[in-house]
């Protein structure tokens, strides 16, 4: 999740296991509970395609965003296990990250994209029309992912992840309106967010809608073809449309935009306790302070 604030710099994150990931302007902040109950804050410098020109390129940046969101997620997650089980660390590779990264990416493609396709194409001896059978498509996909919310959100460790993610929100909706990052101080604020992923996901759902919609009904592997090519195009034109939405929020347009984003987010955060919001404040100053370290240094320079 990601959001611009009035300070100039769209802090946000992640929920982990047991914590919570904060990226800065050119680090990123893991926190996490340790089995002992104390908590263990660790801060990294991101690589430079996370924070160079590209990043902030209209349609190029919602790719890298889609990237970095991948592939700084699973590595915090998978940094965020070894901590919470009181495992010995050991340095992950590169190269393995990104083919979790490719990994996720293929079973995303073809649990929302392919699956959708070939079950709307077994019905087309009774649909005759294009249109209809991509709005069908399209109403596969999004019955799937609120599907896959539902399933996912029985387990209870993945309910805590939910309810770190709703910390999360919490404390950058705090940090956005002045508040002290203090527990007590952020409780009162939403556990949703304008420009959470769970509503860039959803953008992306639905654009896919449109833009497939005018391909027809090509051959069955020019459709799977161009499900998987076009990805991240949609995903460009999700986060150009969430991005406006978030710094457009008092606008009636944004607000219909924004709103079936919101309200899905009841499914992926929950109400944190104390201690999962003194996860998510401890990541959030460990970024905002690196980042005034490194401001102030260049303009001793």
């Amino acid at each position: 999740m990601e959001k611009q604030t009035a300070k100039g710099f769209p802090y946000g994150g992640q929920a982990v296991i047991e914590g919570v990931m904060m990226r800065g302007r050119g680090n990123m902040a893991i926190s996490v509970r340790r089995p002992d109950g104390q908590l263990e804050t660790r801060r990294e410098p991101l690589a430079k395609i996370y924070r160079g020109r590209l990043r902030e390129s209209p349609l190029i940046r919602g790719v890298i965003v889609l990237i970095e969101t991948l592939v700084l997620g699973i590595h915090s997650l998978l940094y965020s296990a070894r901590i919470a089980t009181a495992e010995e660390e050991e340095q992950i590779p590169a190269l393995a990250l990104w083919g979790i990264a490719a990994a996720s990416i293929a079973f995303a493609a073809a649990l929302f994209f392919v699956a959708p396709l070939l079950i709307a194409r077994l019905l087309d001896t009774y649909v005759t029309s294009d249109f209809v059978s991509n709005l069908l498509e399209g109403f596969l996909r999004i019955g799937i992912f609120v599907g896959y919310l539902k399933v996912i959100g029985l387990f209870p460790d993945i309910r805590r992840v939910f309810a770190y993610h709703g910390a999360e929100h919490k404390v950058v909706n705090a940090y956005e309106n002045g508040c002290p990052l203090e527990v007590e101080a952020v409780k009162g604020y939403p556990t949703a967010h304008a420009r959470c992923g769970t509503s860039f996901i959803f953008a992306v759902l639905v654009i896919s809608i449109l833009v497939f919609a005018l391909l027809g009904r090509p051959p069955i592997w020019m459709s799977i073809a161009s499900r998987i090519v076009l990805l991240p195009v949609i995903a460009a034109i999700g986060y150009e449309v969430t991005k406006f939405g978030a710094s457009h929020s008092q606008s009636v347009l944004s607000q219909i935009l924004l709103a079936p984003g919101l309200t899905l987010q009841a499914m992926t955060t929950r109400e944190p306790d104390g201690g999962q919001l003194e996860a998510a404040i401890s990541a959030l100053k460990e970024v905002v302070d690196a980042d005034s370290s490194e401001e102030k240094e260049a303009k001793g320079n």
